[in-house]
């Protein structure tokens, strides 16, 4: 079995939190996530701090604006894309106050290429993803301000070792050809897994850091994920159908976070770790892998981002899967 840059019964967040105080959320974030925290995204900032709008600032030479409320490519740089800049710098400005002095994993996320290609728009009209050339451009340049990135979250948290966590909600739809056209009268191509993965696989030989795949929609396209040669998957366990490919990706030596934690009060219930981590347990017995396996290889999350989760509710539901995590690595 490899070895994992994560320590034993670990837990982290997906990446979203509710507000708009950054200060706060990454507090929350590095007191109750303390052995795998992350970057804290707060996307009810606006545009800029939206998934789509902070991944494609990442972008090298590859410039987007807002157009009817949508983000398309553009010639120049322009307002948008600064003010992008500017929430990112403010967020990394608070990582390095607060984690000064931080030794250990740590995880930033952003959107994958194929999330992007299938949700940037082409200046001429159409998403990224009708011209396959238009993807290779968006992959590479993604690719190379991600790798930059990685750099620059070092030099700032210089103990860390920094994981990436790649956001690709819609590659379940991409691999079937379910991406709808602006008409919605009809639908993008169709992309196969091979070249689904090849796309993937630039960006995680590319930014030196171990890579995590996040899909939290139902069809998770395990066998893409293993091809891509990333680290570790993260996906949400009530989504979950099929085990097999599961199992077999496991078998192979990816690393499992599994998001076993619902990211909304049911019944007004507050989160208990020893359900969550029950929940994992279970998984991980029905898949009939060494008991001694499953906290080396697995990671508790919640079961997709937080943002606008109830605030009191996303610490305790933070502090429970740290606590899960604990459980899951006394057994």
């Amino acid at each position: 079995m490899p070895e994992f840059p994560w320590g034993a019964g670990a837990a982290t967040g997906i990446g979203s939190m509710p507000g708009t105080d950054i200060a706060e959320a990454q507090r929350i974030v590095l007191g109750e996530l303390p052995g795998l925290p992350h970057l804290a995204e707060l996307p009810e900032r606006g545009p800029g701090a939206d998934m789509i709008g902070r991944s494609a600032g990442f972008l090298v030479e590859m410039p987007v604006q807002l157009y009817t409320g949508r983000w398309q490519m553009a010639s120049r740089p322009g307002k948008d894309l600064r003010r992008t800049f500017d929430l990112l710098e403010r967020d990394l400005d608070q990582l390095s106050e607060q984690a000064a002095g931080y030794s250990g994993p740590l995880k930033i996320q952003a959107a994958g290429p194929w999330t992007l290609a299938a949700s940037l728009d082409l200046p001429i009209g159409g998403r990224m993803l009708r011209d396959p050339g238009a993807v290779r451009d968006l992959t590479d340049s993604l690719a190379e301000g991600l790798r930059r990135h990685v750099a620059e979250v070092r030099k700032r948290v210089p103990g860390a070792t920094v994981l990436l966590q790649l956001d690709e909600p819609s590659l379940p739809a991409v691999l079937a050809g379910h991406v709808p056209t602006e008409s919605g009268l009809s639908a993008y191509r169709t992309v196969d897994g091979p070249d689904a993965s090849t796309r993937l696989r630039t960006v995680v030989e590319t930014v030196d850091a171990p890579v995590i795949v996040h899909c939290c929609a139902p069809g998770l396209p395990l066998r893409v994920v293993r091809d891509t040669t990333a680290a570790a998957v993260a996906f949400d366990l009530s989504l979950l159908t099929d085990l097999d490919p599961l199992g077999e990706a496991i078998e192979a030596g990816l690393g499992i976070f599994v998001g076993a934690a619902p990211t909304r009060p049911a019944d007004g219930l507050r989160p208990e770790s020893k359900q969550i981590a029950e929940r994992v347990g279970t998984l991980w017995q029905r898949l009939g892998f060494p008991a001694a396996r499953l906290p080396e290889q697995v990671v508790i999350t919640p079961a997709c981002g937080l943002a606008g989760a109830p605030a009191g509710y996303v610490r305790a539901l933070l502090k429970a899967c740290t606590e899960a995590g604990r459980r899951i690595a006394e057994v």
